[in-house]
C-alpha cells in the first residue's frame, strides 16, 4: 500500500534493508502479486538500477535518485536523509521487541537531530497517527 501511495505521489522510492535475502524474497513477492496491481522495482546489482521506480537494496546512496526511502529490517537512515527526501518511513514489526527497540533508537537518533517525525499504528486494523515531534 506504501509503495502504491509513494508512486501515485511521483516518487521515486528505495526500499532499504539489511539482508540480501530478505530483499530477494520481497522481489519475489513483488513479481508474483496480481497483474493489475504491479509494481514496476528492481533489486540493486541490476544493469539498470538507476532507472527504477521503486530499488530494493541493502545499502545507502540508492543509484534510481530515491526521493522516498523505506526503512525495512531496522536499516540505518541517517538525519541528512531524512532532510534531503520528501518522505522517509522506518517500518517495523510493533509485536517484536528487538525491532521495535530499534525503532525507538531510531526515532530519538532522528528527532534529536532535528528531524521532524510522525508516529503511525495500525493497532486498530487502520493506520492511526499516534505521536508527532
Amino acid at each position: 500500500m506504501l509503495l502504491d501511495k509513494s508512486r501515485a505521489a511521483g516518487w521515486v522510492v528505495e526500499v532499504r534493508g539489511t539482508e540480501r535475502t530478505f530483499m530477494e524474497r520481497l522481489d519475489r513477492g513483488l513479481w508474483s502479486g496480481p497483474p493489475e496491481g504491479f509494481l514496476p522495482h528492481g533489486l540493486v546489482g541490476g544493469d539498470h538500477d538507476a532507472d527504477q521506480p521503486i530499488l530494493l537494496t541493502t545499502g545507502e546512496s540508492a543509484p534510481n535518485g530515491a526521493n522516498c526511502v523505506m526503512s525495512v529490517q531496522g536499516a540505518d537512515i541517517s538525519p541528512q536523509e531524512v532532510n534531503a527526501a520528501e518522505r522517509v518511513c522506518i517500518l517495523f514489526d510493533g509485536y517484536d521487541g528487538d525491532a521495535l527497540t530499534k525503532a525507538r533508537s531510531q526515532w530519538k537518533t532522528l528527532t534529536d537531530a532535528g528531524c521532524s517525525a510522525q508516529y503511525w499504528s495500525q493497532d486498530s486494523g487502520r493506520w492511526e497517527k499516534k505521536a508527532e515531534k
